[in-house]
C-alpha cells in the first residue's frame, strides 16, 4: 500500500514515513497544502496522513476539496488542536480518524492500520485471476499446488493488474502507484518488473499472460 503524508514539519514527516515503513507501507511526502492536494487528487493512494496547520492550504480546506471531488481515500488527520469543535469539524469534512499531537509511535501506527483497514474491507485478502491466486500479505503467487514468492514491487504490480483486470494500466500509473512521485525510476523499470513477473508466470505453468498494449500499457489475459 502507498501512503501520502502531508506535513510541513520536515523532521516529523520523515519520522511518520519511517513508522509507516515499519508496517510495510510505501510513502510519499508533501510539505504544503497545495502540493498535498495535487498529489491526493490523483486517487492513487491507499490512505492520506493529513496535518491541519499547513502553509498555502490548511488541512480542513484540503480535505473539504478532496471530498467534493469524489476522492474517497481514507484520511488520518493530525493536529495540535485538541478542541472538540476542531475534531468534529475534521470528521464532518470527511476524515476517517483524528489524532491529536503529541502521540506515541505505537498509537500512530495503530491509527494508520485502522484507516487502511477500509481498503482491506473492499479488497479481499486473496485475489484471483484465471488459474492464479495472489495473497498480498504473504507476497505469494500460486497456481494449483505451486507457489512462488514475489518481491514487494512484483506483488504491487500483480495486485494492481488483478484489481484493474478490466482496464489497461499505463506505465505512468504503475510508476506512480509502485514507485511514487519522488523517484528516478522510469519506463525501463516497469518493463523490467513486468519481465520478472512473466518469468514467474512461466515457472508456475499459468495460462495467464501479461499483455502489452502498444502505447497504452498492460493488462492480464487468461488463455483458454
Amino acid at each position: 500500500m502507498r501512503i501520502l503524508i502531508i506535513e510541513d514539519e520536515v523532521r516529523l514527516a520523515r519520522t511518520l514515513a519511517d513508522m509507516a515503513a515499519q508496517d510495510g507501507y510505501a510513502t510519499d511526502i508533501a510539505y504544503d497544502g497545495e502540493s498535498g492536494l495535487d498529489n491526493a487528487m490523483t486517487g492513487v493512494y491507499d490512505a492520506v496522513v493529513l496535518d491541519v496547520m499547513l502553509p498555502k492550504l490548511n488541512g480542513f480546506d484540503l480535505l473539504k476539496r478532496l471530498r467534493a471531488e469524489g476522492i474517497a481515500t481514507p484520511v488520518l488527520m493530525l493536529t495540535a488542536k485538541a478542541e472538540l469543535t476542531d475534531r468534529v469539524r475534521g470528521l464532518d469534512f470527511g476524515a476517517d480518524y483524528y489524532l491529536t499531537k503529541p502521540f506515541e509511535n505505537a498509537e500512530f501506527r495503530a491509527c494508520l492500520r485502522a484507516v487502511t483497514r477500509r481498503q482491506s474491507e473492499i479488497i479481499p485478502e486473496q485475489l484471483a485471476f484465471g488459474d492464479l491466486t495472489l495473497i498480498p500479505s504473504d507476497s505469494r503467487l500460486s497456481r494449483a499446488e505451486q507457489s512462488l514468492s514475489l518481491s514487494m514491487k512484483e506483488m504491487e504490480i500483480m495486485r494492481l493488474l488483478i484489481l484493474n483486470q478490466k482496464s489497461i494500466l499505463s506505465k505512468e500509473t504503475l510508476l506512480v502507484k509502485v514507485w511514487g512521485y519522488n523517484t528516478d525510476a522510469g519506463d525501463n523499470n516497469v518493463e523490467a518488473y513486468i519481465s520478472f513477473l512473466r518469468k514467474k508466470l512461466f515457472l508456475l505453468g499459468s495460462s495467464v499472460e501479461i499483455q502489452a498494449i502498444r502505447r497504452q500499457g498492460y493488462r492480464l489475459e487468461a488463455k483458454p
